[in-house]
């Protein structure tokens, strides 16, 4: 019997890259909205993230958007989006290619 194939956090964070706050024309990753991605030797990923505020409208597409790119991983079984709000999402979080996309869609970062 041959062993399950897993992801890699890397492989994750990548596939996390198509999801796009549908208020912000940048990736959840590049915002700086995924905290943490674990990977159990199951294939269940869980995925520990934000929004940029609060009672976001966008929070369950994002969440099912989020669940539908990692389910494309191979070896990947099950996907668990976990939003938490402490610490609060700043522009801080931010890579530098997302700053970058953000001010050329016009926003002051």
């Amino acid at each position: 019997m041959s062993e399950a194939v897993l992801p890699s956090q890397e492989q994750i964070i990548e596939a996390l890259k198509v999801v796009k706050d549908p208020e912000i024309p940048v990736n959840v990753v590049d915002l700086g909205l995924v905290y943490e991605v674990d990977v159990g030797e199951d294939g269940a990923v869980d995925i520990t993230m934000t929004l940029t505020s609060i009672g976001c409208p966008a929070q369950d597409i994002v969440k099912a958007d989020a669940e539908i790119a990692v389910m494309r991983l191979e070896g990947v079984h099950a996907v668990n989006v976990d939003f938490v709000w402490t610490p609060p999402w700043t522009p801080a979080r931010m890579t530098e290619d997302g700053k970058r996309q953000m001010r050329m869609f016009g926003f002051n970062v």
